[in-house]
């Protein structure tokens, strides 16, 4: 019985090893924002949005499989890569806006998570805020990933709070079925408009470089216990070795993060929508307004949860700004450097946290800043996944470990997807 018992924990632990970035990066985009986002869509549209969770899913493993690939392959971040299939000053352009669109995420975040402290415990709001804001700049900085990211993976636990609140009160699980597998698509302005934000949510920018910078920091840092003749072989070793770890934490992580975010919009849709709340400000705003419809345990797990994916989240986006910015302008960036070893990438993760803890600090309405961000990132998505299409495909960057025909196809198809939804989105935009 100890034996297996033993087995049981050995594997366990073996598949938690197994778990890295995409397990992080999934959990990440589940964040206060988009816990917002999709708390929006349910409050106003019901149960009706529940299907964009199911059919992202495999569209966001393949393309977060794409930057990872890369990544693990080159050992280099993506802003390397598609500066090889994409005009600098275009290349530039969009790092700039995914560095605004992470800038305004951090400050939406760091507001929810301080609005949902205030409403589990009460006392200043602001405090609260600045805390939040301070404490995830000073971790950053201060812990080397490699011992960060087990903080993070243990964090992701926190996530379960959303699966267990849909189960604490009455849903109609024949209506979600029925909504879910039989869509009724609108071509309505607002409609279209929470589609892109829920996709750009989904389907974000940031979720690339972070991924990607992470599995290119693992292979430095697997570089280092190789002498020097191993580690000339080492690319092709790795993307070998790493082939079915990068495949399972990816698709652990996206399958992770939808699932959530589908019992967020069943939550919200089952109690405000059905209830006549149709506008939500904020992921605390939807906690708050869950307390007299679900009761107090719903609204404890809902309030919990928010802190802390923000708690996740904020050092991915300020890190994913990090990687991209430093390297598009040639700087050393790392989070398990030191600041003084890589004085411009800290400089770009500092400002970001501490000019999202400015806006957060501010009467700034938060439901804009997170909604126009998603939409943002939707918008940013499709030239930067068509360039990691055109870097992935290429022998001549990936070697041998050039994307598979299916591979191929799932990244395009995704593609696809996320430049019909913007389109869509700009058509009714200006029709309206």
């Amino acid at each position: 019985m100890a034996s297996k018992t033993g087995s049981k924990t050995g594997t366990a632990k073996t598949l938690f090893r197994m778990l890295g970035p995409g397990l992080v990066t999934g959990a990440a985009d589940d964040d206060p924002s988009g816990i917002a986002t999709y708390s929006q869509g349910g409050a106003q549209f019901g149960y009706s949005l529940g299907w964009t969770m199911f059919l992202t899913t495999p569209f966001m493993i393949a393309i977060q499989l794409v930057s990872a690939r890369i990544g693990a392959t080159t050992g280099q971040g993506l802003t390397a890569n598609l500066s090889k299939a994409m005009p600098r000053f275009l290349l530039n352009g969009l790092v700039g806006l995914l560095l605004i669109a992470n800038t305004l995420n951090i400050a939406a975040d760091i507001a929810a998570m301080g609005d949902a402290l205030r409403l589990v415990i009460g006392g200043p709001e602001l405090v609260y805020i600045a805390l939040f804001g301070i404490g995830c700049l000073t971790a950053e900085i201060l812990i080397p990933y490699h011992a960060y990211s087990r903080y993070l993976k243990t964090l992701t636990l926190v996530l379960f709070a959303y699966v267990a609140t849909a189960f604490s009160i009455h849903i109609p699980w024949g209506h979600v079925a029925v909504a879910t597998l039989l869509p009724r698509l609108s071509w309505d302005r607002d409609y279209m408009l929470m589609l892109v934000a829920i996709f750009g949510t989904t389907i974000s920018p940031y979720m690339f470089f972070w991924q990607a910078s992470l599995e290119a920091e693992g292979r430095k840092l697997r570089s280092k216990a190789k002498d020097a003749a191993a580690a000339a072989a080492l690319p092709n070793r790795l993307a070998q070795k790493d082939s079915f770890r990068i495949a399972v934490d990816t698709a652990t992580g996206m399958v992770l993060s939808n699932v959530v975010g589908f019992f967020i919009i069943v939550t919200t849709a089952a109690t405000l929508h059905s209830h006549g709340v149709t506008q939500i400000g904020t992921a605390a705003q939807a906690a708050e307004a869950l307390r007299p419809l679900a009761g107090p345990f719903a609204f404890l797990l809902f309030s919990l949860g928010i802190i802390g994916t923000g708690l996740l989240a904020v050092p991915v986006l300020a890190g994913s700004a990090g990687y991209a910015v430093s390297e598009s302008f040639g700087w050393e960036g790392s989070l398990e450097l030191p600041a003084r070893s890589a004085p411009g990438f800290y400089l770009v993760v500092t400002a970001a946290t501490l000019a999202g803890l400015g806006a957060a600090l501010t009467p700034l309405d938060p439901i804009r800043m997170l909604f126009w961000s998603a939409v943002v990132n939707g918008v940013v998505a499709v030239p930067l996944m068509a360039a990691m299409m055109v870097v992935v495909a290429s022998s001549k960057i990936m070697g041998k470990f050039a994307a598979s025909r299916t591979l191929t196809i799932s990244g395009w198809c995704a593609t696809a997807l996320m430049a019909v939804v913007v389109a869509a989105m700009l058509v009714t935009s200006v029709g309206g």
